[in-house]
């Protein structure tokens, strides 16, 4: 197996520069990566106190910093240990430059000022928590997207990550003895989306679940023919109110917020275009 000494070295909390390498690691298989986090880098004395673990650690360093003198310094010094020292956003930036005609910039963290985009951010990552498990239906009509689904079918983190891209996210679980209330089908703003999986990998899920929480008793939220009947019940609500479906089986959050997204961009502009779901079961 093949071990590298990953550096990640940025002037700001280093969220871009994980994502990159994160997305560039996932093709890779059967590698140990030695990951060397250094957030907040925006002095030459900073990066003073780091070099001395690349030179214990060589590896790759990707770095994002955008101040000249502290970036030539880190750069200077992986030439001289003989180690490729790649930034992240070199490219990217650069051509941005060249279709927009300006130059960029250069300010760290930039990305993470506290507009108004920010606050938005912050008030759907409220809302979202608030309107968690099915709580707080009054104000559904003021969300984005309301997710729909029996339990353990990522309703929950997916509702958490679309909330941290600015979208004001409810989720309601779908219990055959505990109906929804009327006002979900009464929704007109919100995307309704339902969200399923294969029985068979819903119960392991909630087996684990169940573990975790020192629970081993059978009990009927893990019994095969209860779930697939929970299974069935959310789909048949799906198909009666016409709301879009996504099988989370195989799909990461991710990939997950990302269908939703799509969704919620291909609705009509105008809301009045919208009808609302009208056939509770």
């Amino acid at each position: 197996m093949s071990r590298l000494h990953l550096h990640l070295v940025s002037d700001s909390t280093g969220e871009t520069l994980e994502m990159v390498a994160k997305a560039a690691l996932a093709q890779f298989d059967a590698a140990e990566i030695v990951r060397h986090f250094w957030p907040m880098v925006r002095s030459r004395q900073h990066l003073s106190r780091i070099l001395p673990d690349l030179a214990d650690n060589p590896g790759l360093v990707l770095f994002t910093l955008v101040n000249p003198e502290t970036r030539a310094t880190l750069e200077e010094h992986c030439r001289q240990l003989g180690l490729p020292a790649v930034p992240a956003l070199d490219a990217v930036t650069e051509a941005l430059e060249a279709q927009l005609g300006q130059e960029a910039h250069g300010r760290p963290g930039r990305q993470h000022a506290m507009d108004e985009a920010y606050f938005r951010r912050v008030d759907a990552i409220h809302f979202t928590i608030a309107h968690d498990d099915g709580l707080g239906w009054e104000d559904w009509e003021q969300a984005d997207i309301v997710l729909a689904g029996v339990s353990r079918s990522s309703k929950t983190p997916t509702s958490i990550y679309l909330a941290n891209r600015g979208y004001k996210v409810a989720n309601i679980p779908l219990v055959i003895e505990s109906p929804p209330p009327p006002a979900l089908f009464e929704l007109r703003h919100p995307l309704v989306v339902g969200l399923t999986t294969a029985p068979e990998r819903l119960v392991q899920i909630r087996r684990n679940r169940l573990l975790t929480l020192n629970e081993t008793a059978e009990t009927s939220y893990i019994d095969a023919e209860r779930v697939r009947s929970e299974v069935q019940f959310a789909r048949r609500m799906f198909a009666d109110n016409g709301w879009p479906v996504i099988d989370v089986t195989r799909r990461s959050i991710e990939e997950t917020a990302a269908a939703i997204i799509r969704l919620l961009g291909e609705r009509p502009s105008d809301g009045d275009d919208v009808v609302a779901g009208s056939k509770p079961i």
